[in-house]
C-alpha cells in the first residue's frame, strides 16, 4: 500500500478544450474517478475555462505583466507540484486545441522529466491525431509521453447520461494507461530526487 504522504503521485488532469458545450469535463471526471480508486495517485483537475491563461506573451527576456502573473498563479504552481499529467483533449483540424497549446507554451520546467498520459475524443479518429501532435510538442518540453492512450471514437455514442462509457473495455484501457503513468511517474520522481534533470 502506498504511503499517502510520500509515495502517492500527484497527477494533474488538464481539460484542454475551452469550447462551449465541450465534452472534456465528462471525460476528465471519468478518468479522475479512476484515479480516485487507486492508492498510488491522486488527481488535481485543471480546467482551462475556470483558470484561463493569458494569450499575449511578453517580449523575449521580459517578465509577464502583473495581470498575466495573476492568471499564471492559478495554474503554474499546480503544474510544478504535479508528478505526472493526464491531458484530456479533442481533435480540432487534425490537431489539438489552441487553448491547450497556450497552456503548454506558458510553461517549461514544469513539464521536465515528467510523464504525460492522454485521454482523447472525437469522431472516427477518436482524437488520436491530436495526441500524436502533442507527443512532438511535449518531447520538446522534455516530458515523457505514455505509449498507451484512452481514445473515444464517436464519443457521443459511447457515453451514457451517467457520464460513463457503455463499453467496459474503456475501463481496462484507463487502467492500462494509468498503470504505465504510475510506473513512469514513480521512476522519474525518484530519478529527479537523486539528481537534477540535465537539459
Amino acid at each position: 500500500m502506498a504511503d499517502a504522504t510520500t509515495d502517492t503521485l500527484r497527477a494533474a488532469v488538464i481539460i484542454g478544450s475551452t469550447r462551449d458545450g465541450r465534452f472534456g469535463p465528462v471525460a476528465a471526471d471519468w478518468i479522475a474517478g479512476h484515479i480516485a480508486q487507486r492508492e498510488d495517485m491522486t488527481a488535481d483537475l485543471i480546467d482551462l475555462v475556470q483558470t484561463p491563461l493569458p494569450t499575449v506573451f511578453p517580449a523575449f527576456g521580459q517578465a509577464p505583466s502583473d495581470e498575466a502573473m495573476a492568471q499564471l498563479r492559478a495554474v503554474s504552481p499546480r503544474l510544478a507540484q504535479a508528478d505526472a499529467f493526464v491531458i484530456v483533449t479533442p481533435e480540432y483540424n487534425h490537431s489539438f486545441p489552441a487553448s491547450l497549446k497556450n497552456a503548454l507554451d506558458w510553461h517549461n520546467e514544469q513539464w521536465h522529466a515528467k510523464p504525460v498520459g492522454f485521454v482523447s475524443y472525437g469522431g472516427l479518429s477518436g482524437g488520436l491525431r491530436a495526441v500524436e501532435h502533442l507527443r512532438v510538442v511535449l518531447a520538446e518540453l522534455h516530458a515523457v509521453t505514455i505509449r498507451n492512450t484512452v481514445s473515444f471514437h464517436n464519443y457521443g455514442e459511447v457515453f451514457g447520461v451517467d457520464g460513463k462509457p457503455s463499453d467496459p473495455g474503456c475501463d481496462g484501457a484507463a487502467k492500462a494507461m494509468l498503470d504505465q503513468l504510475s510506473w513512469w511517474g514513480q521512476s522519474l520522481r525518484e530519478a529527479r530526487r537523486v539528481r537534477p534533470y540535465a537539459l
